[in-house]
């Protein structure tokens, strides 16, 4: 019994799936079709360096594409393999709702090009950052965060990635204001993360409001299991995806959370197009994290699991 994980923003590099696309004719298909339908050369935008893939809009359907590219590699060789569950970190929420077949996977896709524009617009009227601490407890990051918003400061909790590693978000003059502060009272490392988006904070209020326009055209009544970042909780209709997924935007990521509510219903969990979250995962859980990457990844999960 599996739990199917999937990657977020950050996870991105030059070459991601490369291998994968080279020898999945149904991963090569993805890609090519992904391609006419966004309107973007994806074999471009993965292979070959360029500055487009940290930007938000590209970044964004890059990963879910890559994520499942690498899904579909895994179906052609255990066609009837399915999960129990299905989450992602954020952005990977969407791949993992694309395999659950709350929308197709073109559809997906597109959708998460589109956030990612809708996210670029609300961040490019102010000076948005992210930002990681590691090695204070939760509610003392979100203590400080608070008393800083009473003094008319943007700062809010993002993502609860695993204990000890928070990451904040909101305007970057504010979070940098706060930089000592965190390391005064403890924090062993303190650092701005490479984003031109402030992620799961009310500065996305607008782009919510426009992903939920589009996800309305987008999502099919009912799909399988998924487990939701904002209250990492399962959901499987259209009306609960409305609200969460728009939630999502303006709301905190609760994986260490997520994982560890169902972390005693599944015998491990499988990760697609990076070994981010295994790595958090290590952090979080005694179940085994399975990644797969490329061939030799997924060779090494088949044989296991055979």
């Amino acid at each position: 019994m599996y739990a199917f994980i999937f990657p977020g923003q950050g996870s991105q590099n030059v070459g991601m799936g490369k291998e994968i696309f080279e020898h999945s004719p149904k991963a090569k298909e993805l890609l090519e079709e992904a391609s006419d339908f966004c309107k973007i050369d994806f074999k471009h935008l993965l292979f070959t360096q360029n500055e487009n893939l940290n930007k938000s809009e590209f970044t964004q359907p890059a990963i879910v594409l890559n994520s499942l590219m690498c899904y579909l590699a895994l179906l052609e060789k255990k066609p009837d393999l399915k999960p129990k569950f299905s989450l992602g970190h954020s952005l990977g929420e969407f791949s993992a709702l694309a395999i659950s077949k709350a929308f197709g996977f073109l559809e997906a896709i597109n959708l998460v090009h589109k956030r990612g524009i809708f996210m670029q617009e609300d961040c490019s009227k102010v000076e948005a950052a992210m930002m990681i601490i590691l090695g204070l407890d939760d509610e003392l990051v979100e203590q400080i965060c608070k008393e800083a918003r009473e003094n008319s400061k943007q700062v809010y909790a993002a993502n609860y990635n695993c204990d000890g590693q928070i990451v904040v978000a909101g305007l970057k003059p504010d979070l940098m204001s706060l930089e000592e502060e965190f390391k005064i009272k403890g924090a062993k490392r303190v650092m701005l993360l490479n984003m031109s988006v402030a992620s799961h904070c009310p500065l996305l209020e607008n782009a919510s409001l426009k992903l939920g326009k589009e996800l309305e055209k987008a999502l099919n009544p009912s799909f399988e299991l998924v487990i939701s970042n904002v209250n990492a909780k399962p959901y499987q209709n259209k009306n609960e995806a409305l609200l969460l997924l728009k939630n999502q935007l303006i709301k905190p990521v609760l994986y260490k959370q997520s994982i560890k509510n169902i972390e005693n219903e599944v015998e491990s969990f499988v990760e697609f197009g990076a070994s981010v979250l295994k790595g958090l995962n290590k952090k979080i859980t005694s179940k085994n994290t399975w990644s797969i990457t490329n061939l030799k990844e997924l060779d090494e999960f088949l044989k296991a699991n055979e």
